[in-house]
């Protein structure tokens, strides 16, 4: 497929923020980014006209309930069928920060056997409350999120967080079991490291909101729905990383190579 006929829908909601800065990274990448409230989708039911389908952070409906909860029912309420066959196509699906919380509260992930009717994990309370700062991300993925196919191996981004419940978390009786499928099946993506690219080991700031096994982002089975609490967007351009001036101005920063992956596999894929 040719990267300009690529069509990637944005969907925003009452709440939500960090959708003009998605938009602009896809734009700046060749690609076609639609920006659509989801009142307009739910009226249109046109998700198959896109490629891609992306959800952005924020906090939606002020968080209200839980995050991601009542923009997740909405979404599963309004245009159900039309997700469930997005998914079923193997089209990519990106959640990231509240977009990650709502795609664990539809049941997209961590989706061990498929959809759930109920969430399998949570993106409970962080140990440190509000966290908005910047992190580091490794890419510890073994190919299994195609989306990512293009990162070498064990790829480190710094970009921002900014969430107050991203503490992902298993149900205590099934935590261990949970986490070796989540290696067994490759769907383990991105965890929290330090300044030397080590694993945060639950440390704190390094791992901004104490989330088991430094879990910054996951997959589903397929490797087609991807989730992950910190914001690649914000750090797109350069000029937007924070060492900057200490270390000389690039014209790109570390969040366009996860963009750049998403849209070369899009080309490939389809």
């Amino acid at each position: 497929m040719r990267r300009e006929d690529i069509r990637v829908l944005l969907m925003r909601a009452p709440g939500t923020n960090c959708d003009l800065e998605t938009v602009r990274a896809f734009r700046g990448l060749g690609v076609q980014a639609e920006l659509r409230h989801t009142q307009d989708v739910f009226r249109t039911k046109n998700l198959l006209d896109y490629n891609v389908l992306v959800f952005p952070g924020g906090f939606s409906y002020g968080d209200y309930v839980r995050s991601g909860a009542i923009w997740a029912k909405e979404c599963e309420y309004r245009i159900g069928p039309e997700l469930e066959r997005f998914v079923d196509e193997g089209r990519p699906v990106l959640g990231v920060c509240n977009g990650f919380q709502l795609l664990v509260e539809l049941g997209f992930l961590p989706a061990f056997e498929g959809k759930s009717k109920y969430p399998q994990a949570a993106l409970a309370n962080s140990s440190h409350g509000y966290q908005n700062r910047w992190i580091r991300m490794r890419y510890v993925g073994r190919g299994n999120c195609g989306m990512m196919g293009y990162l070498d191996p064990g790829h480190v981004i710094a970009c921002p967080v900014a969430h107050g419940e991203g503490r992902f978390v298993f149900p205590k009786e099934g935590e261990e079991e949970m986490l070796r499928s989540l290696y067994d099946r490759d769907m383990l993506v991105w965890r929290y490291v330090g300044a030397d690219g080590g694993f945060a080991e639950g440390g704190w700031p390094e791992n901004p909101n104490g989330a088991f096994h430094d879990i910054a982002g996951i997959c589903n089975p397929e490797g087609t729905v991807l989730g992950l609490m910190p914001h690649p967007e914000r750090a797109y351009d350069g000029w937007l990383m924070p060492e900057w001036t200490r270390t000389g101005l690039s014209r790109y920063g570390d969040g366009r190579p996860f963009y750049e992956s998403i849209v070369r596999y899009t080309e490939r894929r389809f």
